[in-house]
C-alpha cells in the first residue's frame, strides 16, 4: 500500500504542476480491494497537492470510518459513493481546472471529442449544483458516474474516474485539453461574427 500512496502522492503533484489544480482546491483517491472490506486512501482537508507528504493521506473504509490520523478531504462521501456504485473504479480525480470548471460556470457545455472512446452522446454530463461537500453532492455524482468516467460538476469542476490513478488523471488532463480547444473555438468564431 506504501507505494500506492507514493503514486497519490505522485499524481498529486502533476495536477499541481500542470495547473489542473491549485491553491488547496482538488483532492484525489485511490481504492485498494481486501476480502473483508475494501480500504480508500485519499487526500486531506484543507492541504495544497503540491507538497504532500506520506502521513498526510488518510485512509478510510469504504463506510467513511477514519483508519488513520488526519482528516480527509471534505469531498470523501462523494468518493466514496462512486466506488460503491463503481466496482470498475479504483482511482478518482476532482479537479478545478481552469477552462473546465470555466464551462462548469457558464451555459455552454463541452462537448465529447475522441479520445473518450465510443462518442454515445454529444456532451459530457453534468452534475447541477450542489454545496461542495455535501451529502446531496456526493449522491448525485454517484448516480450520473454509472456510465461515465468524467463529469462536469456545476460551478465547481470536473470529477474523473479511472481503473488506476494514471488513467484517471489522463482523463482529467483530456477533459482540460478539449475544455481549452473548445473555449478557443468560441473566441474565434466570435471574432469572425465581429469582422
Amino acid at each position: 500500500m506504501k507505494k500506492n500512496i507514493a503514486e497519490i502522492i505522485e499524481i498529486a503533484n502533476e495536477l499541481y504542476e500542470k495547473g489542473l489544480v491549485s491553491g488547496k482546491s482538488g483532492n484525489i483517491s485511490a481504492r485498494f480491494k481486501k476480502e473483508d472490506n475494501d480500504i480508500v486512501a485519499i487526500t486531506p482537508t484543507l492541504k495544497s497537492l503540491s507538497n504532500l507528504k506520506e502521513k498526510d493521506i488518510v485512509l478510510v473504509d469504504l463506510n467513511g470510518n477514519t483508519l488513520t490520523k488526519g482528516k480527509p478531504s471534505s469531498e470523501v462521501n462523494m468518493h466514496l459513493g462512486i466506488y460503491k456504485k463503481r466496482p470498475d473504479v479504483n482511482a478518482i480525480v476532482h479537479t478545478h481546472s481552469p477552462y473546465a470548471t470555466g464551462f462548469a460556470h457558464s451555459s455552454k457545455k463541452i462537448k465529447r471529442y475522441e479520445g473518450f472512446g465510443e462518442i454515445k452522446s454529444p456532451f459530457l454530463v453534468e452534475v447541477e449544483y450542489e454545496k461542495p461537500g455535501s451529502n446531496q453532492l456526493a449522491k448525485k455524482t454517484s448516480e450520473n458516474i454509472k456510465n461515465e468516467d468524467a463529469l462536469i460538476l456545476k460551478n465547481h469542476g470536473v470529477i474523473c474516474v479511472g481503473e488506476n490513478l494514471k488513467e484517471a488523471e489522463l482523463l482529467a488532463i483530456f477533459v482540460e485539453e478539449i475544455a481549452k480547444s473548445q473555449f478557443v473555438t468560441y473566441m474565434l468564431n466570435s471574432v469572425e461574427d465581429i469582422i
